[in-house]
């Protein structure tokens, strides 16, 4: 695709999600901390701050965001797993990522807690019953109910999303 912002696209949910499909974006959550950690380990802090796109975030500022993303949606697995359709917390991103430590914070913080986060949040995921991929949150910003294995679904394509970001400004810049 040739859209910097969606270089993989918008998120769409299937039609029918199987177990297979299930299977598959937890694969991708369960390898995303080594996928990302692998394209960003040798990149020199004047790299790390540069922006995938015009004005866009820093690869610093992404890869913090996907912890501080993934963090909330772990959260939010566990608030629905444990209320009836709860109404989650919506937050900011843009302003979480204009923070000291998104702007700043060597990226090896929050690669590791992705490590530590990826195998916690993976290691429930695995476990849960049909009946469980069933139960749904009310996101606020948008009064919709999501599902958790569309959440699977959708956190599985955030994980290539921002994967994507950096690796094609890496190609761009014949960083790779």
């Amino acid at each position: 695709m040739n859209d910097v912002r969606y270089p993989i696209g918008k998120f769409e949910i299937p039609q029918i999600i199987d177990r297979e499909i299930i299977e598959k974006w937890i694969s991708i959550i369960e390898e995303f901390p080594e996928r990302i950690n692998a394209i960003t380990s040798k990149l020199d802090e004047e790299q790390l701050n540069t922006q995938y796109r015009e004005n866009g975030w820093t690869i610093r500022q992404v890869i913090h965001h996907c912890a501080d993303s993934h963090h909330n949606s772990y959260t939010r697995l566990k608030w629905t797993l444990t209320e009836d359709s709860p109404i989650i917390k919506a937050y900011y991103e843009e302003r979480w990522a204009e923070l000291f430590d998104s702007k700043n914070a060597p990226i090896h913080l929050s690669i590791s807690y992705l490590k530590a986060l990826h195998s916690k949040w993976v290691y429930l995921l695995k476990h849960l019953s049909k009946k469980q991929l069933s139960r749904s949150f009310i996101h606020p910003e948008t009064n919709s109910t999501i599902s958790l294995k569309e959440n699977i679904g959708l956190y599985a394509w955030h994980c290539n999303h921002h994967y994507a970001h950096v690796e094609n400004l890496l190609k761009r810049k014949k960083w790779l």
